[in-house]
């Protein structure tokens, strides 16, 4: 079914170049309100790690079965795990969670094809605008890990290293697994620091693995040196919600 979003069609418009004034104070305030609503939903996560990647495989998919497994790794740690709340790996990284009593948590937004909600949730919240979404991902989030995706996921990937890149957030880790499928991106990259037009230290922002523990240990670290974190087990994660252990939309 196709579900048609009101705030979709009010995007388009305030993109469409300039309208009346009060159209664009209106426009605004749901704005603010998207951001409200999403501070609501994630302010008591904790340390939190949100995982990317498409929405189009199945179970049985090797990316899939590799989301499902370095989220449950991650959730024995104590982190809660955060994605986008729809199917593919999506729904693999939240059912890896789930898989070892971690918290699994989605900030969905509603697209009319792809988006349907995942069963492997704890709580979502359902953001309507594409950049509230992506900057509370931001927000929330000790590490990105991006596996294989279509062009939302590279997007998610490429503006958060640019903003990292100039100082307009503190640095945190990105990972890019399924090192073979992003071999080409890989390259591109080396080939930008050969023509200069990024810094070796670029180089450095990420990490290119398909290891698991290599991963944890990586995000692990951070979360120990960078933010004095002391991450408690997987069972006691889910506690952060109490009676907020509902869905939000």
């Amino acid at each position: 079914m196709n579900r048609q979003n009101p705030f979709s069609r009010e995007e388009k418009s305030f993109l469409s170049g300039a309208r009346t004034r009060w159209q664009e104070l209106k426009y605004t305030l749901g704005v603010i309100a998207q951001f409200v609503k999403g501070f609501r939903a994630l302010h008591f996560l904790g340390p939190t790690v949100t995982i990317f990647g498409s929405a189009r495989f199945g179970e049985n998919n090797h990316y899939y079965i590799l989301a499902r497994k370095v989220a449950a790794e991650l959730a024995k740690k104590g982190f809660a795990i955060m994605t986008g709340g729809g199917p593919g790996i999506m729904e693999a990284a939240n059912r890896g969670a789930k898989d070892v009593d971690g918290l699994s948590v989605g900030c969905n937004i509603l697209l009319p094809h792809e988006q349907k909600e995942n069963p492997y949730m704890d709580k979502f919240v359902t953001i309507e605008y594409f950049f509230v979404r992506k900057e509370l991902l931001r927000k929330y989030s000790f590490a990105f890990i991006v596996l294989p995706g279509g062009f939302g996921t590279l997007d998610e990937f490429f503006e958060t290293v640019t903003l990292i890149q100039t100082g307009k957030i503190e640095k945190f880790p990105i990972v890019i697994m399924g090192v073979e499928y992003h071999r080409n991106i890989q390259e591109h990259i080396e080939q930008m620091e050969q023509e200069k037009t990024i810094s070796p230290e670029d180089l450095r922002l990420f990490l290119f693995s398909d290891d698991v523990q290599e991963v944890v240990q990586h995000i692990t670290n951070y979360a120990g040196k960078h933010k004095g974190i002391k991450l408690k087990p997987a069972g006691d994660a889910i506690r952060f919600l109490g009676e907020e252990k509902i869905t939000l939309n």
